[in-house]
């Protein structure tokens, strides 16, 4: 047997009322089609939510294939402050294949489960309750006499009688189950309903204080996070559940919603937990990277819209005390700081901050003309770039500006054998060309190396995004890129249907406005010089 630590919570005086996260990502949120994982991935996504400070990770199926066997067996070895579990059906082969990816672990835990509904009992195991009954208690002993920590639950246990949950869920205790789990396999509970089956549980289940009481909620109906809340409210102290919500149909409970319900809501739940909420945004971000799977911008908590505002009424209450609109600091789960977005809702305030921050103090006058072209700008452009503000001020205080550098012509070459290559032809304002080559990790990297060299600008891209404007074929497409140059942030957008030269577009038009602050910064320069002198 592993050396004996307790699964129970600890003895702090808060400890009945902490709930403990059990983290299900790498098994029941790898099972979302498409969102498979290799075992670098799995790494790397068990140190995210290490660092998240979860209590139990659920690191895999290790009888489904050697891969995951594999991943189990490196993660229980590998990490040491979570409780790493491996889940196995209600079968001794299965267990035993789950211990011997675990046995090398801190602490280890061994998840059993067994189907209990009367539709799953009928048409998948084609087992009588006494049937089912029976098989749980055997594989129940059998994994407790390998591990201290023995985890039990009831598949598809919303829609099992109530009686039979509560008697398989009594047995389980007694044969020694430390956690007995109740799953909504299918997200048919509704949360009222879903507590008053916790609240049935306790009051029937004879020595339940022995185990933690634990839920797993789907999301089919949009419900998880609210039957899981509604679960926390009844007594239950352990929640399954997925970062950025994913897992099988519609996923799982989300971590990141949940974990920040609790401690939002800690005045009306009562509760808490031992998460560090200020790396839910890494950690999202990581999972989504790992499974392809990109975090939809609405997204409760990690989502890029969370903390960001446009409405001109929102914008000034922010300004003036974030908690006008603002439930949660966006520090405390990971992002740097509340985004407010320059759009066709934008208000006067916030343009007049935003021009003071980039550097282009206005006078009233100034700001009346600025905003009417924000607007008219906005009805055609979601939203507004820094660049593009820059542009609109000096405009208006300078008259129309060229840029010092066009787009003559460019060529770019990749493939399997050799560096990716790019020559570009540029043409300044007085007609004269200049030529550049060089070497980049891609096409659009050689591209714009080699205006930086013809121009004499370095900026370092930080973020690229692309877009089709129109479908098929041929579409037009826009990249909008923000990159830095001696620590200032500079935008561009450029469209062609070339994603290569929409690519070099933008990156020239993040240099000409290099080039024309220059020109500025050199100008005022030599008035002051001329002015001393």
């Amino acid at each position: 047997m592993s050396s004996p630590s307790s699964p129970q919570q600890d003895a702090s005086p808060r400890a009945a009322d902490r709930v403990l996260i059990f983290d299900t990502t790498l098994r029941d949120g790898e099972q979302a089609p498409g969102a498979s994982m290799n075992l670098g991935e799995k790494v790397r996504v068990a140190a995210a939510l290490e660092a998240l400070r979860v209590d139990i990770i659920e690191a895999g199926f290790p009888a489904a294939s050697p891969g995951d066997f594999e991943a189990v067996r490196t993660i229980a070895r590998k990490f040491r402050a979570s409780r790493i579990c491996g889940l196995s059906r209600a079968v001794l082969g299965d267990i035993d294949r789950a211990w011997d990816a675990l046995r090398d672990g801190e602490k280890p835990r061994l998840h059993v489960f067994i189907a209990t509904s009367p539709i799953h009992r009928e048409h998948k195991l084609k087992m009588t309750r006494p049937e089912v009954l029976a098989r749980a208690i055997e594989c129940v002993q059998h994994a407790r006499s390998l591990c201290e920590d023995v985890e039990f639950s009831t598949e598809d246990g919303a829609r099992t009688e109530p009686d039979f949950l509560a008697e398989i869920f009594e047995r389980a205790l007694d044969a020694g189950a430390t956690t007995i789990n109740l799953p909504d396999t299918v997200g048919y509970a509704m949360p009222e309903q879903f507590g008053a089956i916790i609240a049935m549980l306790k009051r029937t289940v004879r020595h339940v204080e022995r185990g933690v009481l634990s839920v797993h909620c789907h999301n089919d109906l949009g419900l998880a996070v609210a039957n899981t809340l509604a679960a926390v409210q009844q007594g239950v102290r352990q929640i399954e559940c997925t970062v950025n919500g994913i897992g099988e149909r519609a996923g799982n409970c989300s971590l990141e919603e949940v974990v920040m319900a609790i401690k939002t809501r800690g005045d009306y739940l009562g509760v808490h937990t031992n998460i560090r909420t200020e790396e839910l945004h890494a950690a999202s971000r990581v999972v989504s990277q790992a499974t392809g799977f990109a975090v939809q911008r609405n997204k409760a908590v990690v989502g890029e819209n969370a903390f960001s505002h446009e409405s001109g009424i929102h914008q000034h209450g922010v300004l003036q005390h974030a908690a006008t609109y603002e439930i949660m600091r966006p520090e405390d789960v990971g992002f740097r700081s509340s985004s407010f977005i320059l759009g066709k809702l934008s208000g006067r305030h916030f343009l007049r901050l935003r021009l003071e921050q980039l550097g282009y103090p206005v006078d009233q006058a100034e700001l009346d003309v600025l905003f009417a072209q924000l607007k008219e700008l906005a009805d055609r452009k979601k939203v507004i770039l820094d660049g593009e503000l820059e542009a609109m001020v000096e405009e208006l205080r300078h008259g129309p500006q060229e840029g010092r550098f066009k787009l003559v012509s460019l060529s770019a070459v990749s493939g399997t054998t050799g560096a990716p290559t790019a020559t570009v032809c540029l043409e300044l304002r007085d007609g004269r060309r200049r030529e550049g080559s060089a070497e980049g990790d891609g096409p659009i990297d050689a591209v714009f190396k080699a205006i930086a060299r013809i121009a004499g600008v370095s900026a370092t891209v930080r973020e690229l995004r692309m877009h089709n404007l129109t479908p098929g074929q041929d579409a037009q497409a826009e990249v909008q890129l923000e990159a830095v140059h001696e620590g200032r942030t500079v935008h561009g957008s450029g469209l062609s249907t070339d994603i290569v030269v929409a690519s070099a577009r933008a990156f020239l038009e993040v240099v000409n406005r290099i080039s024309s602050s220059r020109t500025r910064t050199a100008e005022s320069a030599a008035e002051v010089v001329s002015g001393a002198v």
